[in-house]
C-alpha cells in the first residue's frame, strides 16, 4: 500500500522522498546543521529544492562540511575555487552569502550562546504544529518568519527573506507543516 506523503513529494524522484520521509519538519537543534540549511535554503532561490538535493553532498564537501568557524574565513581564493566547482550551485553572490552568514553566525553564536537558541528564539523554543488539509492552506511566510529574516539580516545575513526563513522553518521542524493526510504528520508531530 502507498504512503501518503505530502503533495510537493515527487514520488519519480527518490531524493525527494527520502528527504521528505526522513528529514523535512525533524526539530533540528544543530548549530552546524542549521548553518547548513540556511545556506541551501538560500541556495534555492530561484531554483528547485530538488536541484540542491542533488548537490547537497557536494556542498557539504565544498564547504567544510559547513563548519561556520572555517566557511566565515574563506578568502578570494576559495571563493573562485568554489565558482569553479561544478558540483554545487555557482552563484557568486549566493557562494559570498555563504561566508558573509557564516561571519554573522560566528556573531550570533557569541551573544546567544548558539544559532539553536536565536532560531528557535522566532517561535518560542517549540516546534509550532500546524494542521493544514492541503498544501494550498501552507503559508510562504509568517509574522515569525518575517521577524527572523529582520533579526538575521541585521547580523549581515542574506538571502534569508521572509519566504526563505519560512522554508528553513519547516526544514528544520519549527513547523509542523506536513499535512494531516500525510503519515509524517503524527510521527513528526511526536518528536516534539
Amino acid at each position: 500500500m502507498k504512503k501518503e506523503r505530502c503533495a510537493w513529494v515527487v514520488d519519480t524522484f527518490p531524493l525527494y522522498e527520502k528527504y521528505h520521509d526522513e528529514e523535512w519538519g525533524v526539530p533540528l537543534r544543530d548549530d552546524q546543521l542549521l548553518f547548513e540549511a540556511i545556506v541551501l535554503d538560500g541556495a534555492q532561490a530561484g531554483l528547485s529544492w530538488a536541484t540542491v538535493l542533488r548537490k547537497r553532498e557536494n556542498y557539504r564537501i565544498a564547504f567544510d562540511f559547513f563548519d561556520p568557524e572555517k566557511v566565515a574565513h574563506y578568502h578570494n581564493e576559495k571563493i573562485m575555487s568554489l565558482l569553479e566547482n561544478a558540483g554545487i550551485i555557482r552563484n557568486r553572490a549566493k557562494i559570498r552569502s555563504a561566508v558573509k552568514n557564516a561571519q554573522a553566525v560566528l556573531e550570533i553564536q557569541k551573544e546567544h550562546g548558539s544559532l539553536s537558541d536565536y532560531l528557535w528564539s522566532f517561535i518560542g523554543g517549540s516546534p509550532r504544529q500546524n494542521a493544514w488539509k492541503t498544501m494550498d492552506d501552507v503559508p510562504t511566510e509568517t509574522e515569525e518568519s518575517r521577524a527572523m529574516s529582520e533579526g538575521l539580516r541585521s547580523y549581515g545575513c542574506t538571502f534569508v527573506g521572509p519566504t526563505i526563513c519560512y522554508a528553513l522553518m519547516q526544514a528544520t521542524g519549527m513547523v509542523n507543516d506536513h499535512t494531516v493526510d500525510c503519515f509524517r504528520y503524527q510521527e513528526v508531530k511526536g518528536l516534539v
